[in-house]
């Protein structure tokens, strides 16, 4: 099994002076904003993993490594935040955001309903963070924050690989059926729109004084988030999730389904745009 080394590139040796303030569009700035808070929250996640895999000494290690390295990615774009925008404090947003939003770290059993479960729903939140850093990336114009992307979708897709590799030794023994994995699969990609990500951009973005509203705030973030995903980005999720969950990746009803997928989340964009022009800045 696969055991993640040490941080593979470090904060300080990314381009700062390259930043260009006059290419960033402040609607991507205030996505990276709350994908800062969801990073830097992985140490919660790690011990809950830890938990879930007490006799796994293996895997607790290599979950240990992983949790540094999204940390790192939430300093990282904190620090990029609060560059692009001097009146954010990343800290302060943080522990608004650590205030709003918490999980259950003592469990000891998975909320999957086994470890392989757990093992598939960790796969697909990889699948999700890699493909948006490279859509992030190969969208934005500022120099600084492409490269603070690449970095950390790179990270990303290797983390699925650590997560796929631990998946294939619990699969052996536990042997769920592709139904079952496929259903595991789509439960966790259908909790891309609760609380989590929605608290991020709540507490990252909005003022000090506003109230959290989560159906406006889930608008704001896919307002901006979703428009920044094309077919090939599309394709290449459809494909990692469709691996993670026992299915053919290489078969001819990938595009088909990409393509559909693509057409749903722009569907979801357009609702999130008239919503969130309304209710959230």
């Amino acid at each position: 099994m696969t055991v993640l080394n040490r941080a593979h590139w470090n904060i300080d040796d990314l381009p700062w002076d390259r930043f260009d303030p006059q290419r960033l569009l402040p609607s991507l700035l205030n996505i990276v904003k709350a994908a800062a808070m969801v990073e830097y929250g992985a140490e919660a996640y790690a011990q809950y993993l830890c938990n879930v895999f007490p006799d796994d000494p293996i895997f607790q290690r290599a979950t240990k490594y992983w949790a540094a390295e999204e940390m790192q990615h939430g300093a990282t774009l904190g620090r990029y935040a609060e560059l692009a925008d001097p009146q954010f404090h990343f800290d302060q947003a943080f522990a608004r955001f650590k205030s709003g939003y918490s999980i259950k770290t003592v469990q000891t059993q998975s909320v999957r309903g086994s470890r392989s479960g757990e093992l598939i729903a960790r796969c697909i939140v990889e699948v999700g963070t890699s493909s948006y850093y490279t859509a992030l990336g190969e969208a934005v114009d500022e120099p600084l924050l492409k490269a603070v992307c690449h970095n950390i979708a790179t990270d990303e897709f290797r983390h699925y690989g650590m997560f796929f590799n631990h998946l294939k030794g619990y699969l052996e023994h536990e042997k769920p059926g592709r139904l079952r994995r496929l259903k595991i699969g789509i439960s966790r990609i259908r909790e891309a729109e609760d609380d989590e990500l929605a608290y991020a951009y709540f507490a990252a973005n909005a003022p000090s004084d506003a109230v959290y509203n989560r159906e406006a705030s889930a608008m704001a973030y896919m307002a901006r988030a979703f428009p920044l995903y094309k077919l090939p980005h599309v394709r290449r999720m459809v494909a990692m999730v469709s691996k993670a969950c026992g299915l053919p990746s290489h078969a001819g009803w990938i595009t088909p389904a990409s393509r559909m997928a693509l057409w749903f989340m722009q569907r979801k964009s357009r609702r999130a745009m008239k919503v969130a022009a309304t209710t959230f800045p």
